[in-house]
């Protein structure tokens, strides 16, 4: 086996077969990131939630082992439906057929585990995965499912949020080239006084602490830490 290029990636997508064997003989499991395609205001790119979620689990991959499956820009619920360059789905139907059929696929080829997790954390999406851990674990086949979110992290010392301080952390961790504090107006020139759900808010669609006053410099040790706790989910 290539085992250079195993160190260089953990993404399965880019992994020939014997690769793909000689890796899950040692650790049988696969990581499946989920997200959206959604606003996170004008700091931040629109595929934040599936963006973090498959460089936590390509670094707790490293930690834990197993390979990391490219992520699903899908999701359910939230406030932000009708935001520009946003696609949310109705509901769960088509994310959970994605889901069942995965399982299945990993179940013919004797996969051990998928780790499920999401970068998205509306409640319908929260409601979703845990329903599906639950209903394919009762069936007793495998792969054994574990299902979790990024909110689900609960002593980070930074509160979980939409497009704030903990997104824009997070993200900055994972691909700071995305990360572009510079297109919002100062809290100087533009106050946080408005609504947020009001576009003429500088901080629009924001949900959480203003990301404006973050300290970039904190989002090493807080991807770290979280990578570490996800890390757990697969040992």
């Amino acid at each position: 086996m290539d085992t250079e290029f195993l160190r260089m990636t953990r993404q399965l997508e880019r992994l020939r077969p014997h690769e793909i064997r000689a890796e899950l003989a040692q650790h049988s499991t696969l990581w499946l990131p989920l997200g959206t395609i959604e606003w996170h205001c004008e700091h931040l790119p629109v595929g934040l939630d599936a963006l973090t979620a498959h460089g936590l689990c390509l670094r707790a991959a490293e930690i834990a082992g197993g390979l990391v499956m490219p992520p699903l820009y899908f999701g359910t619920g939230g406030g932000h439906g009708a935001y520009p360059w946003t696609i949310m789905m109705q509901d769960g139907t088509e994310i959970e057929a994605m889901l069942t059929r995965t399982a299945e696929r990993l179940q013919a080829m004797q996969v051990a585990r998928l780790i499920i997790f999401s970068g998205h954390f509306a409640d319908e999406q929260l409601a979703l995965i845990d329903d599906f851990e639950k209903h394919w674990n009762a069936s007793g086949q495998l792969p054994r499912v574990t299902a979790t979110a990024v909110n689900r992290c609960t002593d980070v010392g930074v509160p979980p949020d939409h497009a704030g301080a903990f997104e824009t952390l997070l993200l900055h961790a994972i691909a700071p080239e995305t990360v572009d504090l510079s297109q919002l107006a100062s809290v100087a020139e533009a106050p946080d006084t408005l609504e947020r759900y009001d576009p003429e808010s500088p901080i629009w669609g924001v949900f959480g602490a203003d990301p404006r006053g973050v300290d970039l410099s904190q989002s090493e040790a807080l991807c770290a830490h979280m990578a570490h706790w996800l890390a757990q989910m697969a040992l």
